[in-house]
């Protein structure tokens, strides 16, 4: 089975969805305008229960099939907040929220999934409950973890999850999964260093705080080079250099270094947080100056379930027959990891072709993928909730 007839023939009014998204970005949990839409569009589409509020301003349709003799629900999950990056695509439908942006094409992934559910409203050729989850607050705000909190699991009796997210540089026509890791854990870290201020020109009289948190800038690369197994995959970046002077002459009494780490196991997540700790203190240390680190934990590995990422495969092969089932592990995040924590499931990825990256003021999301995109969600409802 190819892409679905009938979404080409919708892809039009979906794009026109998305159009509208992509114009009215919204950030974090703050995307109330986006779920009204949502929320609208859903029962509109004849959805039997639509939820809103979940994880604060999430929104969950649900979809009952012709038959329920299984007892069985799935959920699909989408994400719906946007970026705080200032737009420069110069396309018509541009954002109109001055600094937010749909840089990552949540626009997108709101809109097929919203297509999708138009589709399984219309047909219900399937025996159990599909729900739709649309959810804020992936960007940093960890809205997936909220609704899982929220008891979304339990309160719609969902068995399983699955989410997609595109890919630039991708093929349209080409899906990525693998089970296992396939996304890594995102923490952070801040080094508080702390010494003694004073005049720039007498150095020998003040603590330079300066110049311990760039020695600890270099040293704490030290870590993936030396400390971590080169057979595991580890990031450590530093992010933010700030201190508490803005002037030539004065030597700061205080300077601030933020970060983020990337890991995929949890041995080397515990030894990167312990080495942080180590190398920013001592380093601060050996230049008169005290270093305090706050770590915290942010979003856990992506890990794909065995079983449910074959299902996925299989139904991502049944829309375009281009699917890598040992795609690249990855060293972004995702928060969809919540909800995979919480049930078995698997995240894919779609193509976008060739187009800027995501986070980037230029990227934008391509139409061109929702057919295939809205096939495999249907695709994914129907194999698994399987009608007699």
């Amino acid at each position: 089975m190819a892409v679905r007839n009938r979404f080409a023939e919708l892809s039009d009014e979906i794009a026109g969805w998305r159009r509208h998204l992509h114009s009215n970005p919204e950030l974090m949990f703050d995307t109330f305008e986006t779920a009204e839409f949502v929320a609208s569009k859903l029962r509109e589409l004849g959805c039997d229960e639509v939820a809103t509020g979940i994880g604060r301003t999430g929104v969950v349709g649900v979809i009952k099939g012709r038959a329920d003799s299984s007892g069985r629900a799935i959920g699909l999950r989408a994400d719906m907040d946007a970026l705080p990056i200032r737009e420069e695509t110069g396309l018509e439908y541009a954002s109109k929220n001055d600094g937010a942006m749909h840089a990552c094409g949540h626009d997108g992934h709101t809109s097929m999934l919203l297509g999708a559910a138009k589709y399984l409203s219309e047909t219900r050729n399937f025996d159990g409950s599909v729900a739709l989850i649309f959810q804020p607050a992936e960007e940093g705000g960890a809205g997936g973890k909220e609704m899982v909190d929220d008891g979304m699991m339990e309160r719609f009796g969902i068995s399983e999850v699955y989410g997609m997210h595109n890919m630039p540089g991708l093929p349209i026509d080409r899906f990525a999964i693998r089970s296992g890791p396939f996304l890594a854990a995102a923490d952070q870290f801040t080094v508080t260093i702390s010494g003694k201020g004073g005049h720039a020109a007498r150095p020998q009289f003040a603590r330079d705080t300066t110049l311990a948190a760039a020695h600890a800038v270099v040293a704490l690369q030290s870590i993936v080079s030396r400390n971590a197994d080169p057979l595991r995959s580890l990031v450590v970046s530093v992010t933010s250099f700030q201190t508490d002077s803005d002037t030539h002459n004065v030597l700061p009494q205080r300077a601030v270094l933020k970060g983020t780490v990337r890991t995929l196991d949890a041995e080397t997540q515990d030894m990167a947080e312990a080495r942080i700790g180590e190398v920013a203190k001592s380093t601060a240390a050996a230049y008169g100056a005290t270093a305090e680190v706050d770590f915290a934990r942010g979003y856990p590995i992506t890990t794909n379930s065995d079983s449910e990422t074959e299902f996925a495969a299989r139904a991502a092969a049944s829309v375009t027959g281009n699917v890598d089932r040992d795609a690249a592990v990855l060293m972004a995040s995702e928060d969809f990891a919540f909800m995979l924590n919480a049930r078995p499931g698997a995240f894919i990825l779609i193509g976008n072709g060739d187009t800027a990256p995501v986070h980037h003021p230029e990227y934008d999301f391509s139409d061109e993928i929702i057919p295939a995109g809205c096939s495999y969600w249907v695709e994914l409802a129907e194999s698994r909730l399987a009608a007699a």
